[in-house]
């Protein structure tokens, strides 16, 4: 049923789990105990801390410090992808990897590159980033949990860093130079102002107390600005004013601005303002707090297989879908009748206070609104010192994983570097339901006999070849699966066969485990095996059969080091 794909993973994992109920592989009174698992809480708790340092903007904003030296697109791409690749290791790597590719197309636009370049690798140095860490993807916080049922020690959070790391620096340096394997003449999908042809979107933004703009005059500021944005107005204590170049911009001030939303984010990022809402009778000369979102439809959004008008954006949501664009080709005729596919990139007009939430709500992720919603720094530095004191207290054995990350995402609610009701958005509920009904099945595998007998066969195959062809070949085996599975059901199905496997071989399990996470975790040869993979397919314009051009080669390169690699690590006698 996963490799059929009628039903979402969430949907086919409860199947799996009635039915397992169904035919008495699994006893009533056990079937729910997946849920109270400490990979559900872990899991979920993640996710929270993901959010709240990704909302911060701090990697972004540290990304844009090097713009400087950061010219030739070389430069840009390594940049790129070994910030990505690092922040998944903390952070989930779709998060890490939404959070940066704004960044991506602003360094694309300066230097004249096409964003192509740079989405694809992006997407591979998220995926190899989630090896680093225990909480980096979800397979390495199941296979630990399988090592300690095996022999009672778990993996801990930096155990997976050496071999992780070392297959991160390889990849970053093969896709440093193996660009020129993707097509030409891909072309990224337009950004907002090209779609539209605006130049003259018009928003405001208050002026805070203490925020660079203050004391400076609106021809520096626009300097500042990189001369992308225009003041049209000024508005202070409720009376509006013409501005010239040499007016001081004061605390409290309203600027009428004229950019594209890209621009108008990077403003508002870079001087510390904030999006203002006047009320709704209060005469502004445009539509007050009415703004222009892009963002992907992603593979459970609501708008895939369906079209704006049979949904009633507008009328329900309050959304108007302006323009749709896929593989890198506007389609401007009638929006609203398009029929969309996951991986399209979608241009929709709202109120932009109501505008997080109905993106959450309809399964699409923005591409352009995250800066819009930055905390204060200090609350992002509060989220990153969280993340930091969890993950720290895990790797000193002073709490178990699922305590210091519970915690931690308590805290980050607690503080207000994450709101409520953005935690309970940020976590993937299907990811949750599915691991929750999948946990008491994989463990029919056991209980039956049936992993005992595929590793059996494994290990028959197996009896010729050296210990390092054993671990290949388990390694090769995820690989294999994981672009038709979500990752963590393959390492669910897969790690007690690996571990069955190395004990059939009288070897110890810790490479066989090792090498299961890591296949699962590298799925390079198609769209649709991991959202990372999914989220670039629009923008970058890419095709179905442009990711093995590049992603074989690496998968290749990840098999043929990978293995002595783990060997060298994780000896298998």
């Amino acid at each position: 049923m996963f490799l059929w794909g009628r039903f979402r993973y969430d949907v086919t994992a409860v199947i799996a789990l009635l039915a397992a109920v169904a035919v008495g592989l699994v006893p009533p009174d056990e079937a729910f105990g997946g849920f109270s698992d400490d990979i559900v809480i872990i899991v979920g708790s993640a996710l929270v801390l993901s959010a709240a340092v990704q909302r911060s903007g701090l990697i972004e904003r540290a990304l844009a410090l090097g713009e400087r030296w950061l010219r030739r697109p070389g430069s840009q791409q390594f940049a790129l992808t070994a910030t990505v690749g690092v922040a998944s290791g903390l952070i989930k790597n779709i998060g890490a990897l939404a959070m940066l590719m704004p960044a991506a197309a602003q360094l694309a636009r300066k230097s004249g590159t096409n964003p192509s370049r740079f989405y694809m690798p992006m997407s591979f140095a998220a995926l190899l980033g989630g090896l680093t860490t225990l909480v980096g993807t979800s397979p390495n916080i199941i296979v630990s949990r399988v090592r300690e049922e095996m022999t009672g020690k778990p993996f801990h959070m930096f155990d997976y860093l050496p071999t992780g790391l070392g297959l991160l620096v390889i990849g970053l340096i093969f896709l440093r130079f193996a660009h020129r394997l993707l097509p030409p003449d891909r072309r990224a999908a337009a950004t907002i102002g090209e779609a539209l042809n605006i130049s003259d979107y018009t928003t405001e933004a208050t002026v805070l107390e203490g925020s660079s703009p203050v004391g400076i005059t609106i021809a520096k500021f626009i300097a500042e600005c990189d001369n992308e944005v225009e003041v049209n107005a000024l508005l202070r204590r409720g009376l509006r004013s013409e501005p010239s170049t040499d007016t001081v911009i004061a605390a409290g001030d309203v600027l009428i601005l004229s950019c594209d939303p890209d621009a108008l984010e990077r403003a508002i990022a870079g001087a510390g303002l904030t999006l203002h809402n006047p009320d709704e009778n209060e005469e502004t000369g445009h539509e007050d707090g009415v703004g222009i979102i892009e963002g992907v439809v992603t593979v459970r959004s609501a708008l895939a297989g369906s079209t704006a008008a049979r949904l009633s954006l507008r009328e329900r949501m309050g959304l108007r879908l302006v323009a749709v664009s896929r593989e890198g080709q506007r389609l401007r005729n009638k929006p609203s009748a398009i029929l969309l596919q996951p991986g399209d990139v979608v241009v929709l007009q709202g109120l932009l206070e109501a505008m997080p939430s109905r993106l959450a709500q309809l399964g699409v992720l923005p591409l352009a609104e995250r800066t819009i919603r930055l905390g204060q720094a200090r609350k992002g530095w509060q989220a990153l010192a969280i993340l930091a004191a969890a993950m720290l207290a895990t790797a000193l054995g002073l709490v178990p994983v699922a305590t210091a990350f519970f915690a931690g995402a308590g805290l980050v609610v607690l503080t207000g570097a994450l709101p409520v009701d953005d935690a309970y958005e940020a976590v993937e509920w299907p990811i949750l339901i599915m691991l929750g009904a999948l946990i008491p099945v994989s463990g029919t595998l056991q209980s039956t006999g049936a992993s005992d007998v595929m590793a059996t066969e494994l290990a028959r195959l197996a009896s010729h070849l050296p210990p390092w062809g054993a671990v290949m070949l388990v390694l090769a085996a995820s690989m294999a699966v994981t672009p038709f599975l979500n990752n963590a059901a393959t390492v669910l199905v897969m790690a007690p066969i690996a571990a069955v496997f190395a004990k059939d071989l009288g070897y110890q399990p810790d490479a066989f485990l090792m090498a299961t996470a890591i296949g699962a975790g590298c799925d390079f040869l198609t769209p649709i095996g991991h959202q990372c993979n999914t989220l670039v397919m629009g923008p970058g314009g890419y095709r179905f059969g442009d990711y093995a051009r590049l992603g074989a080669p690496l998968s290749l390169l990840v098999l043929l080091l990978g293995t002595p690699l783990i060997m060298a690590v994780w000896p298998v006698s």
